[in-house]
């Protein structure tokens, strides 16, 4: 089934659909979002994305991250491809959005306007192994830690806001 991503400008403002596939080769500019879910002790739920993955695969992440669906409102999205890859079903709360672009592996370009939210809940993932092989709790003092030793083990939109999520979340 093919994938389609909404196209949009800086201002977030619709352009049309491409398929997923070639907007992430041709480095288009889209929408996503971002989900970051915290324990109530404060720790961070992060998610090692699929070998199977088109880019960026067996790589750590925050809880969910996709694209939404023509027509979709944001929010929903977020909540429907947090229990689809984990398996949860929680109260997610809209922080930030930012514009980002990288070259990833496998000749893709990931330029994205990303709408990040987070969330707080001590329930467990469920995990659709077609989309994470495994998830770890971690205080964000040791994640940071771990991306300045070993950067290439997490995803470039991770590592590009986690500041920023930091900032806006407070535990």
């Amino acid at each position: 089934m093919r994938e389609f991503v909404i196209l949009v400008n800086e201002l977030d403002q619709e352009l049309g659909l491409m398929e997923k596939m070639e907007a992430h080769e041709k480095g288009i500019l889209h929408r996503a979002f971002s989900v970051f879910i915290f324990n109530k002790k404060g720790q961070m739920l992060l998610q090692q994305r699929a070998a199977t993955k088109y880019h960026s695969p067996n790589l750590w992440t925050n809880a969910c991250c996709s694209h939404p669906r023509k027509g979709e409102d944001i929010t929903a999205a977020a909540k429907r491809r947090l229990k689809e890859e984990m398996g949860m079903d929680c109260t997610i709360e809209r922080q930030f959005h930012f514009i980002y672009k990288a070259i990833l592996d496998q000749n893709m370009i990931e330029h994205e306007l990303d709408h990040v939210f987070t969330a707080v809940t001590d329930d467990l993932p469920r995990l659709n192994l077609n989309e994470a092989k495994a998830y770890r709790y971690a205080y964000p003092v040791d994640i940071l830690a771990e991306i300045k030793t070993d950067p290439t083990s997490f995803t470039e939109w991770f590592k590009i806001c986690l500041q920023e999520v930091l900032k806006t979340h407070e535990i």
